[in-house]
C-alpha cells in the first residue's frame, strides 16, 4: 500500500455510557479524573494497550501513517452529561482537531449509548460539529460499543462505523484496527461504504455473547461477512437504561457501494434476532438464593456478579443487597471486591493496618441498591488503589481506584475503594494480598465484563439480580420516552 506514509489522520473522542436513571449527573470534573487526554498523552496511555484508541494507534504505526492525536475524554457510565461538560467537551475536541493541520481523515473512538441534558444523540450530534468543521470531503470513521443506540445521525454523520461483537468488550483493540485500516481504503478510493440499519421492537438487558442467543446471531454476522462485498455487520444490544425513543436492539451492515445487500443482511440477521427473541429474557436469583446455589457447588471458587448494581451501567457500586447476605451468613472463605466507599476508605487510612474501625459501610448514594451497614472491621491491608489491568479487554491499561483498604469483617474479606468503577479481573483482589482462587466465594460488581478474566478460573460463575440501576428486569423501570410498542413492556 505504497504512499500511506503521507496521510494525516487524527484520533481520538469522547466515550460515554449515560444511564438516565441515574440520579448522578456527569461533570467535566468526572471525565478528568479518569480519562482527559490531550495531544501525545493519548499515546502515553493507550499505546501498546488492548482498547480502541490502542488498536488504531497499532494498525496506523503498521501501514506507516501519520497519526494526530487529539482529545480523549472517558469516564465512568453516570447520568446525564451536563450542558457545561458538553460544551467543554466538544469544544476541547474541536479545537484540538483544528489546530491539527491539513488531515486526510479522522479516526474516533465513541459509544453510542452517550446523552447529555438537551442531547439525546451525543455521538450524532459529536460527528455533526465535526462535519460541520471539517466539512464532507474529509472521510470521519468511528468505533462503537455493542450497547449503542444506533440513530440515523450517526449512519448519515459517519462514513463508517464499526461496532464491537463481543461482551465482554474483548475486541476493542481489534476494532480501533479495523476502523483505522478501513478508513485508509476510504482515503485511497478502494473503499466506497453503504450502511444500512435494521431496527427491532425490542430492547435486551447485557447478554453475554459466549453463550446462545447472542454467540448464535454474532455468527450469522460473521456469516454474512463472509460475502466478498460486506465490510461489516453488527449485532448492537442497544443500553436499556437509556430512556429515549432510539433505544432499541439493532443491526448494521456495510457493504462496498451495494446497499441492496446492506439492506438483506441486516434484515437477515434481524428475522434471527426475533426468532430467538424469548430467549434473552430470563430471571436470575436474588443474592439470598444465588448464595445458597453457590455453597452447593463442590470446591471453589464459585464467582458471584451482583449485576444490578454495575458501575460499568451507571449504578453506583455502593450497594449492599450482596453484601448483606454475604456478612451475615458470615461465610467462611469469602471475599468481596469490591465496594465504593471513599469515606470508609479514608478512614480505614486514618487509622491504619493492624487496627478496627466502626463504620457504615456502602448505602450511600440511595436506598434503591441497599441501606449502609453497620460494622466492625479490621484493617487487614492499605493499598493506593493503582494497578495495571490483565484483562484482555483492557490489558496494559493503568488503573487508579484511589485509597483502598482490605477489611475483615467476620469471616469477609470485603474491598472499599474511592473511586466508581466495576471489576474486570482479579488485580484488585491481588493488590490487596487475595488470591481469589484459594476462596470458596467470590463476590464483585459487574454484568459480563468479569467473565474475561474470572471464567477460566471460577467453578462457576452465578449471576444475581436484585434492586438497582442495572438490574435484568427491564420491567422495574419507568420508560417514559421509548418508543412503544417495544418487548419486553409490550406484548409486541
Amino acid at each position: 500500500m505504497a504512499g500511506l506514509q503521507k496521510k494525516r489522520i487524527a484520533i481520538g473522542g469522547i466515550m460515554h455510557e449515560t444511564n438516565t436513571f441515574s440520579t448522578v449527573k456527569t461533570t467535566a470534573d468526572l471525565f478528568k479524573r479518569y480519562e482527559w487526554q490531550v495531544g501525545r498523552e493519548i499515546f502515553d496511555h493507550h499505546a501498546k494497550v488492548n482498547d480502541y484508541l490502542g488498536g488504531m494507534i497499532a494498525k496506523g504505526h503498521e501501514l506507516g501513517v501519520e497519526l494526530v492525536p487529539a482529545f480523549w475524554a472517558n469516564t465512568n457510565p453516570t447520568g446525564l452529561i451536563t450542558r457545561d461538560a458538553y460544551r467543554e467537551l466538544i469544544e476541547t475536541l474541536l479545537n484540538h482537531i483544528g489546530k491539527s493541520g491539513k488531515l486526510d481523515g479522522i479516526c474516533l473512538a465513541l459509544h453510542g449509548g452517550g446523552l447529555a441534558e438537551g442531547i439525546d444523540d451525543l455521538e450524532g450530534t459529536i460527528l455533526s460539529e465535526i462535519r460541520k468543521m471539517a466539512g464532507y470531503g474529509v472521510p470521519v470513521v468511528a468505533t462503537l460499543d455493542l450497547h449503542a443506540n444506533l440513530t440515523e445521525t450517526m449512519v448519515k454523520e459517519a462514513d463508517a462505523l464499526f461496532g464491537v461483537n463481543f461482551y465482554p468488550h474483548t475486541d476493542c483493540f481489534e476494532r480501533g484496527q479495523e476502523a483505522l485500516e478501513n478508513l485508509l481504503k476510504i482515503i485511497n478510493g478502494e473503499l466506497k461504504p453503504v450502511m444500512y440499519v435494521e431496527k427491532l421492537p425490542m430492547m435486551i438487558a447485557s447478554s453475554t455473547t459466549d453463550l446462545p442467543p447472542a454467540k448464535d446471531i454474532n455468527e450469522l454476522c460473521w456469516k454474512w461477512e463472509e460475502h466478498p462485498s460486506v465490510i461489516d455487520c453488527t449485532f448492537f444490544h442497544g443500553f436499556c437504561q437509556t430512556d429515549i425513543p432510539d433505544m432499541r436492539v439493532s443491526v448494521l451492515t456495510m457493504t462496498n457501494g451495494d446497499e441492496e445487500l446492506a439492506r438483506k443482511a441486516s434484515k437477515d440477521v434481524s428475522r434471527k434476532i426475533w426468532e430467538l427473541r424469548d430467549l434473552f429474557y430470563v430471571g436470575y436469583p436474588n443474592p439470598g438464593e444465588g448464595l445458597e446455589q453457590a455453597l452447593d457447588v463442590p470446591g471453589g471458587p464459585v464467582v458471584i456478579n451482583e449485576m444490578s448494581d454495575n458501575p460499568g451501567a451507571g449504578a453506583p457500586g455502593d450497594g449492599t443487597h450482596l453484601l448483606k447476605v454475604l456478612v451475615e451468613r458470615n461465610i467462611e472463605n469469602s471475599c468481596f471486591g469490591f465496594i465504593y466507599d471513599p469515606e470508609t476508605a479514608e478512614l480505614a487510612h486514618q487509622a491504619g493496618c493492624g487496627n478496627w474501625i466502626t463504620t457504615l459501610l456502602g448505602g450511600k448514594t440511595d436506598s434503591l441498591h441497599g441501606k449502609p451497614l453497620r460494622v466492625k472491621a479490621y484493617i487487614k491491608t492499605l493499598t493506593d488503589g493503582r494497578f495495571v489491568h490483565t484483562t484482555q479487554m483492557y490489558r496494559g491499561k493503568k488503573a487508579d481506584l484511589g485509597k483502598s483498604a482490605r477489611l475483615k469483617v467476620g469471616n469477609v474479606d470485603i474491598i472499599v475503594c474511592s473511586k466508581r468503577a466495576q471489576t474486570f479481573d482479579e488485580q484488585i483482589f491481588k493488590l490487596h494480598g487475595i488470591d481469589v482462587t484459594q476462596y470458596k466465594i467470590v463476590a464483585l460488581k459487574s454484568e459480563n465484563h468479569f467473565r474475561s478474566s474470572f471464567t477460566p478460573l471460577a467453578k462457576k460463575i452465578i449471576s444475581v439480580d436484585s434492586p438497582g440501576l442495572s438490574s435484568y428486569n427491564l420491567l422495574n423501570f419507568q420508560y417514559r420516552r421509548v418508543k412503544r410498542p417495544v418487548l419486553p413492556l409490550d406484548p409486541v
